[in-house]
């Protein structure tokens, strides 16, 4: 076993062909609810991957207790690394494919929560979406705005030379019945700028 990563929520080990997601003990935290803390969110990311997982491409889950998530190890690229590598037309297509599994996620209301190149592997042309720890369900279209304004933050972000003609390929494959979403995705960047422009962000 080998020690891949380590964030502030969970240490990430390989062994052999699974990955697994170790949420670890928070010392701040009063003992019971760290306990409780640890165990709801492991449970409730376990329970939205094998939701994905009928709908999208995303690891596959081999078992899970009470604070550990085993799933399968993904040897694919990290798209963060790799997109900008590639050419326009494979980049463009892959951006497709992201807009096109998000409007299903979001049409089956679940929300990623930290969709970002960095939390997508390409493996065999095909993206796969990875770390729900902070996923939820919801059926708001504020929440599914917002999921989609992150997306294009860290697009920007990551990506600064090409992000906008990648999320203009994002959005045509998004947009199919979205349309409220996109809406209101101009109210939530039009509030992300007010935020920027009084250095409260």
């Amino acid at each position: 076993m080998k020690i891949i990563a380590q964030g502030a929520e969970a240490i990430l080990i390989r062994k052999g062909n699974s990955l697994i997601k170790d949420r670890i003990k928070k010392g701040y935290r009063h003992k019971n609810l760290d306990l409780m803390l640890r165990k709801r969110r492991t449970k409730r990311e376990s329970r939205l991957l094998e939701k994905t997982s009928k709908m999208v491409d995303v690891p596959k889950i081999k078992k899970t207790s009470e604070f550990q998530i085993e799933m399968e190890f993904l040897s694919g690229k990290k798209l963060s690394e790799w997109l900008d590598k590639l050419p326009k037309t494979e980049a463009f297509r892959i951006c497709k494919e992201i807009g096109k599994n998000l409007a299903i996620l979001h049409k089956n209301n679940i929300i990623h929560g930290d969709l970002t190149t960095s939390n997508m592997i390409l493996r065999n042309r095909k993206v796969y979406f990875i770390d729900f720890g902070l996923g939820f369900h919801s059926a708001r279209v504020e929440d599914k705005a917002v999921d989609l304004y992150l997306l294009a933050q860290a697009l920007k972000s990551k990506h600064f030379k090409s992000w906008q003609n990648y999320l203009k390929e994002v959005i045509k494959t998004y947009r199919k019945g979205n349309e409220n979403v996109l809406k209101q995705l101009k109210k939530v960047e039009t509030r992300g700028r007010y935020k920027s422009k009084n250095g409260t962000n």
